[in-house]
């Protein structure tokens, strides 16, 4: 299983279209993807309910794990989108 660990960019955290942005990207992968808070039990990225809900906010960090074939290709690009002001785009 591959992990990577991101500090939102986003200036409103992931809600709305940030979160929209994402998810897309997550399900492009094809892969089980999974977000969430350090110590908190995570959502599925692939989600927008469930990556609302998570309540991530500008500067707060968040845990990806993915399983499958190209795991850490994948997490490495959720990453870089995550890295970046989605809602500034």
């Amino acid at each position: 299983m591959a992990t990577r660990s991101v500090i939102i960019a986003s200036s409103v955290g992931l809600h709305a279209r940030p979160a929209s942005i994402f998810v897309q990207a997550a399900n492009a992968t094809g892969l089980d993807v999974e977000i969430g808070r350090p110590g908190e039990e995570p959502v599925d990225a692939t989600s927008i309910l469930g990556v609302m809900s998570l309540g991530a906010g500008h500067g707060d960090e968040v845990v990806l794990t993915a399983e499958g074939d190209g795991a850490d290709a994948a997490l490495d690009e959720l990453v870089a989108l995550l890295s970046r002001d989605l809602d500034a785009e």
